[in-house]
């Protein structure tokens, strides 16, 4: 039972390769996927309590890592609600998109459950390469032709950061003489003075900054959300980063009491991200491209809990990144439904989207409050919590210059808001139908970010058990 989730995953993936072989209509594999994601959520919620090792103590299951599966499995699965009819990638292979989407998924789900180097890169690999892979199956009849360039580069970058990283793993297997994350914590506390253990703490940890675009990794962002189809773009923008973050967390505990040697790093990691995110997304026109911007600047916010080196700070922390994802979901729900062929949306696209349809409207405008940090949602709550405790812990100026941040985000935002509000839509725009699905998902979406911003406990306290478990 303590791998009964990734099984299940592992299986999915199976089913649809056999899927694969023959000639499935679209709707068929909507379906079928959508039923396989539902018996991995539901697989991971009864997994829930489970606790142990696995493989030569390399794979452990605890709160922690059940937590975060759990996180993984739901946004997936609303991924898969969202995918629908696929517009954006080619009918011919949409099988095998679901079948690197579920692969990925599984590598997802085996990173947060990795205490050792080498099951930490298998599986951050194998996640990859499967999203490097579903990239290029972007359908060309949208009007967009520079996914193949936008697959290339992810690819090319996301391997330059592999090596940075595995060149810091070796670098830790030589100071320590093991790979077993929990070996590492305990030699580590004595040499975390080294210059040597603070390169190789670093260079592991850009590999995972990467994953959650963070500055100054996150060059690849803006040009494979772009290039990516609509759905790819869902996934990539909130799925891995939550896997991401776990990761970060386990990493960071490494430094233990002297981490004053790391904290001007992710200092610095954090403000430019802000800063870098938010004014680059102040001059955007494309939808994804600025939101791919302001989730390099809300990367930055999680790296706030994680500077504090506190188990409240770690448990804010997936705290926010949850509720990134959903506000990230919503947004990106409305952008899928209202790009019918599978094209890329400008802002000026959503001009009266609130007379076409109230609810993607409604939808849309409170994620983005959200994503702004306007209370009482769940973005609101996850920034100020973030900052108070960066402010109890000395933090003074990174906190105003976080303050300065999110009012320089709340205009672009408001922008695309007011569009989709106050002005009229373009001639011949079609009234838009959701359809009863992506209805109800957007409805439960919009319930979650309210209530997450309303009773925080909801997650954080979970996560604040979860986490002392882990450690």
């Amino acid at each position: 039972m303590l791998f009964f989730p990734e099984l299940i995953v592992l299986l999915s993936a199976l089913v649809m390769f056999l899927v694969s072989l023959g000639s499935p209509g679209t709707a068929a594999v909507h379906r079928l996927v959508v039923i396989l994601g539902a018996a991995v959520l539901l697989a991971t919620v009864a997994c829930l309590g489970q606790e142990g090792m696995l493989f030569f103590e390399a794979y452990r299951i605890d709160r922690f890592s059940q937590l975060f599966k759990l996180l993984l499995a739901a946004a997936a699965l609303i991924v898969l609600l969202l995918s629908g009819r696929n517009p954006g990638i080619k009918t011919e292979v949409q099988a095998e998109y679901h079948l690197f989407l579920l692969i990925g998924l599984l590598g997802l789900m085996m990173l947060v459950s990795s205490v050792e180097l080498l099951a930490l890169f298998i599986a951050l690999e194998l996640s990859s390469f499967a999203v490097y892979i579903m990239v290029p199956l972007r359908r060309q009849s949208g009007g967009e032709t520079f996914q193949m360039e936008s697959a290339i580069k992810y690819l090319l970058f996301g391997v330059m950061t592999t090596g940075l990283m595995l060149f810091g793993m070796s670098y830790l297997f030589g100071l320590t003489g093991s790979t077993y994350l929990s070996v590492i914590v305990d030699q580590l506390s004595q040499l975390i003075a080294e210059p040597a253990a603070l390169v190789a703490i670093l260079l592991v940890m850009a590999g995972f900054f990467y994953k959650l675009a963070i500055f100054p990794f996150h060059f690849w962002v803006p040009d494979v959300y772009q290039g990516a189809a609509n759905e790819t773009t869902t996934f990539i923008a909130a799925v891995p980063k939550i896997a991401a973050t776990a990761v970060l967390i386990r990493l960071v505990t490494l430094a233990g009491g002297d981490s004053q040697l790391v904290t001007p790093v992710l200092l610095i990691c954090s403000i430019g991200a802000m800063f870098y995110g938010n004014l680059c997304a102040l001059a955007q026109k494309d939808l994804k491209r600025m939101l791919g911007y302001s989730g390099i600047s809300h990367a930055g916010f999680v790296l706030f809990g994680l500077l504090t080196f506190q188990n409240e700070g770690y448990a804010l922390a997936t705290y926010y990144v949850a509720g990134y994802a959903l506000m990230n979901l919503a947004c990106f729900l409305v952008i899928c439904t209202v790009a019918t062929a599978g094209q890329n949306l400008a802002i000026e696209d959503l001009s009266g989207l609130h007379r076409r349809s109230p609810l993607l409207a409604l939808t849309l405008a409170i994620g983005l409050f959200a994503l702004a940090g306007i209370p009482p949602f769940v973005g609101f709550t996850g920034k100020f919590m973030l900052l108070v405790n960066a402010f109890k812990q000395g933090l003074v100026i990174p906190v105003i210059l976080a303050a300065i941040n999110t009012a320089i985000a709340l205009f672009y935002y408001l922008s695309v808001v007011r569009i989709a509000y106050c002005t009229d839509p373009h001639p011949g725009a079609l009234r838009l139908q959701p359809g009863l699905t992506r209805s109800l998902t957007a409805v439960v979406l919009l319930l979650a970010i309210i209530a997450l911003g309303v009773i925080p406990g909801l997650l954080v306290q979970p996560a604040v058990m979860s986490i002392g478990a882990m450690l």
